[in-house]
């Protein structure tokens, strides 16, 4: 601001000397600024947020990203603009520049309970589980039986240490749809969390049914198996069905995705304390370990 202090004197008074200077028709010389058109501003920017939504659904997240900026720029009152680019840095993790956005969709759409499921993901994220399950709770009064808002507060109520409640909420997920595979997953993690190691297994190999290229139930599985059979005790334990399948299936989900082999990122995705045990153990298996080195 000072900068900008200096440079306007000197500019103030050479415009002196220049009208001075310059006879009366130079004035005509001043451009004419057209006036925006705000309306036209704000349809062009519906329209361009209603592409961004289109390329979203195809997974093109960042060509939907790039317009829904623009979108947000000609409409930037526009509740539905806004909570679509929210939705879509939270979609890439920028939760920062997600909230504000967020936030203020809330005020232009108080009754809208998209806006407000995207706040709880966004506070789930942030590690806020108690302010995520009040705007997840808000929402679901609204649209009661949302899938994926019921699975993000059964995730809450798990970050909380509320079991039964979380349980509760994964089912009722899953009532509302039966094929939504992350729900009956993490049914599992929260069963094995409790010491149900067994009825996780089962949890994690329905999951599994419904989505049979997931590495995350796979990767649960095998460390569950190896844990359950003490596959690193004995070489003839070793060589157990059981143990060949925790193997199998390890190997496969972490050649999928070798962000499974970081226990960080485990636990960013709700792994309790007793299964990232099992799986540092399951990791430390001659060939994980190796096929890890070579991730």
């Amino acid at each position: 601001m000072p900068v900008l202090k200096r440079s306007l004197l000197p500019l103030l008074t050479l415009c002196g000397l220049l009208g001075a200077a310059l006879p009366a028709q130079s004035q005509a010389l001043t451009p004419y600024v057209l006036p925006l058109d705000y309306d036209l501003m704000t349809e062009q920017g519906l329209f361009l947020a209603n592409e961004a939504q289109q390329l979203a659904e195809f997974q093109q997240f960042g060509r939907a990203l790039a317009l829904a900026q623009l979108a947000a720029q000609l409409a930037p009152n526009d509740g539905q603009v806004l909570a679509l680019l929210g939705g879509l840095y939270l979609q890439n993790s920028e939760v920062d520049k997600a909230l504000p956005l967020l936030e203020k969709a809330r005020t232009l759409l108080p009754d809208n309970a998209r806006v407000l499921f995207a706040l709880g993901s966004a506070y789930l994220q942030q590690d806020n589980p108690q302010l995520a399950s009040s705007f997840l709770e808000q929402g679901l009064q609204i649209e009661p039986n949302n899938p994926s808002a019921l699975f993000d507060l059964g995730n809450t109520y798990f970050k909380l240490g509320q079991y039964p409640q979380a349980i509760a909420r994964f089912e009722q997920s899953v009532a509302a749809e039966p094929d939504f595979w992350p729900s009956v997953n993490n049914i599992g993690l929260v069963l094995y969390e409790q010491g149900e190691a067994q009825r996780a297994v089962e949890y994690w190999r329905s999951s599994l049914e419904l989505a049979a290229n997931e590495p995350e139930p796979k990767l649960a599985i095998a460390a569950a198996l190896h844990a359950q059979e003490n596959c690193g005790v004995a070489v003839v334990r070793a060589s157990s069905a059981a143990c060949q399948e925790a193997l199998r299936l390890g190997t496969e989900a972490l050649e999928q995705d070798s962000r499974y082999a970081d226990v960080e990122f485990l636990k960013t995705n709700l792994w309790g304390d007793r299964l990232i045990a099992s799986t540092s153990a399951f990791f430390e298996v001659p060939d994980i370990k190796a096929l890890i080195a070579e991730l």
